[in-house]
């Protein structure tokens, strides 16, 4: 099982966010997840890994993720045999 964590800038306020995006992957995700946590940071951050992978950078990635996006990501390193009903689906009709 793996670990996720969600760093998150204090100074931007963030937190809120941060707490809505560990609450979505636990309410998928449930107990195929160890734990997700919220880490504290500064300077503009938000990132998620899990376990050590890097899913997530605002910095990178161009801004906040979409949660469908995110949970198959997350989905592809910690639970790659669950399903995500309609968001599958939709990444499906995208790829067609």
């Amino acid at each position: 099982m793996a670990r996720v964590s969600v760093t998150y800038c204090t100074q931007c306020n963030w937190l809120l966010r941060a707490a809505w995006v560990a609450q979505e992957l636990l309410q998928t995700f449930g107990t195929e997840l160890d734990e997700v946590a919220l880490v504290p940071g500064t300077g503009g951050i938000f990132q998620v890994h899990v376990d050590e992978s890097p899913v997530w950078d605002r910095k990178n990635d161009g801004g906040f993720p979409d949660i469908v996006e995110l949970k198959r990501r997350v989905r592809d390193i910690a639970a790659p045999g669950h399903a995500l009903g309609h968001a599958d689906r939709a990444a499906a009709r995208e790829q067609a």
